[in-house]
């Protein structure tokens, strides 16, 4: 097996890095107490330029082409930054990938506007109030009437819906179906008459990435807002959430990553009984456990990036790449806040930031709960 980058691959994480350092790195503490959001916007446009809103898009619909691979490493070096901004790329891939897996030509021409930058963002608006870790009972539909469509309900925790030129959405379309069966996918214009974007939501992490409410009220749609066939848009939502596993895994990656890291350099300066803290063997073993972690979290991740990128099966090995890496880096978070002591809970230091950007990432695109549920059910699948 050969486990080293391409070189394209190693330009694009070196890329990713050097913008994370040079451009992210400086603003990430300003962004978390939400002083400015042009900043935000304007680090989401130069990244589009970079090329870094499509990453696994063909390049004839805009994207950069470069793969799964690619794409997660990336996600790990714009993390160690800034979680936020990493997030909202995350799902901008996301968004872009179920176009171009189900939209017809003339709806492909989204993407583009999502890659260049034209549209800050796109929105993968799925979960709903009563649907979290059961997208399936959505009560959003959308009713056929003539050549239009009519949406009634709401979303909600819609990363970017405060920004996103479109929306990518799920509506029951027949309700009598068997569950999960009777469910279409849409896409939303911002500025649609009857979408509203609800409340910004005020979050424990990741702040400057905006997470709001969607709501619909008889929103008309034209027929042709339709993407891919009727009453086959659960199955889309199913695939999409397992390729954006590999994304939030990447992303904690990154900053139990840079937790520790900023913990290793500050072991080896603070003294205690004489002697730099790193010589105490408590110290030695929790940099040693946690580097072990996050080196099988990474390694897991390319396993389930490669086999997406192979196009074989990877629902079970993205699953099992999220849970161990988001668990593996919230314990690197709270190992590398332990060892800078009452420092490490100030935000003087950016321990206590990363801590609380990694938490959210063990529930959003599918708990750790659920993420066991399906490595379980796919293993007695193959083994009865």
């Amino acid at each position: 097996m050969h486990l080293d980058l391409t070189e394209e691959q190693k330009l694009i994480q070196e890329t990713a890095a050097d913008f994370a350092r040079k451009e992210l790195d400086p603003v990430a503490a300003r962004l978390d107490r939400g002083e400015d959001d042009t900043i935000f916007y304007e680090n989401l446009r130069r990244l589009a330029e970079l090329g870094f809103m499509g990453l696994n898009v063909k390049e004839e619909y805009g994207g950069s082409e470069t793969g799964v691979i690619a794409f997660s490493v990336a996600m790990t070096e714009i993390a160690r930054a800034c979680a936020s901004t990493a997030v909202t790329v995350s799902v901008n891939n996301m968004v872009c990938e179920v176009i171009q897996a189900l939209g017809n030509e003339e709806q492909k021409n989204y993407i583009s506007k999502i890659c260049s930058g034209e549209y800050l963002a796109g929105a993968f608006a799925l979960t709903e109030p009563g649907a979290g870790s059961d997208p399936a009972s959505m009560t959003t539909t959308a009713v056929r009437e003539g050549d239009e469509w009519v949406l009634n309900g709401s979303k909600i925790f819609i990363t970017s819906g405060s920004c996103s030129g479109v929306f990518v959405v799920w509506a029951v379309t027949d309700p009598r179906a068997p569950k999960g069966k009777g469910i279409s996918l849409f896409l939303v214009e911002a500025g649609t008459p009857g979408l509203e974007i609800g409340k910004k939501e005020e979050k424990m992490g990741q702040i400057a990435s905006a997470t709001n409410e969607l709501l619909f009220q008889n929103c008309r749609l034209p027929a042709e807002a339709l993407m891919g066939k009727t009453n086959d848009g659960f199955r889309a939502a199913v695939g999409e959430l397992a390729g954006g596993r590999i994304g939030i895994g990447s992303l904690v990656l990154g900053l139990g990553l840079a937790a520790m890291d900023y913990a290793v350099r500050y072991s080896l300066e603070r003294k205690q009984f004489g002697q730099t803290i790193s010589n105490f063997q408590a110290i030695q073993w929790k940099i040693a456990d946690a580097y072990t972690e996050l080196e099988a979290a990474r390694l897991l991740l390319m396993n389930a990036a490669f086999k997406k990128e192979q196009g074989r099966p990877f629902s079970k090995e993205a699953s099992m790449a999220k849970v161990f890496a988001t668990e593996a880096a919230n314990r690197a978070c709270y190992e590398a806040m332990q060892i800078l002591g009452g420092y490490g809970y100030t935000r003087d230091y950016p321990i206590e930031r990363y801590a609380r950007d990694a938490r959210i990432t063990t529930i959003y695109e599918g708990t750790s709960e659920i993420q066991r549920l399906i490595i379980s059910r796919q293993i007695l699948a193959e083994l009865a």
